[in-house]
């Protein structure tokens, strides 16, 4: 996903089309798209800012609820694999996930999934 445009051309689009302009002048004197001006005109009807939407991943995701409880077994029992806490998160919260997405959790909670030999 690119950067959004600037807040001056954001402006720059509604204010010529507040002016009189079409949305099809606005677009070709500021080198945008239709859409771009389009958007800019309805964002500005609808909130009354033409400041950007957020952009990204709000974190909101099937084990977001379940973050601490997945720390917390793993402190408990230190070498459960991918797949037995995929199995312990069906039985448990009946959340069907693919392993890779608990692995990808991991990280995010500072914690490895690799597991070190008895002797090391």
């Amino acid at each position: 996903m690119g950067k959004p445009r600037p807040f001056e051309l954001r402006t720059r689009a509604v204010a010529l089309v507040e002016q009189g302009n079409t949305h099809t002048e606005a677009a070709r004197r500021l080198c945008v798209s239709i859409k771009f001006v389009n958007d800019m005109v309805r964002l500005k009807r609808e909130t009354g800012t033409l400041s950007p939407k957020p952009q990204g991943n709000p974190g909101r995701g099937k084990l977001s609820g379940v973050k601490d409880w997945v720390a917390g077994r793993i402190a408990v029992r230190a070498d459960l694999t991918i797949d037995e806490l995929t199995a312990e998160l069906a039985a448990e919260h009946g959340l069907k996930v693919h392993r890779s997405s608990v692995g990808r959790l991991l990280p995010r909670l500072g914690l490895s999934h690799k597991k070190r030999p008895a002797g090391a």
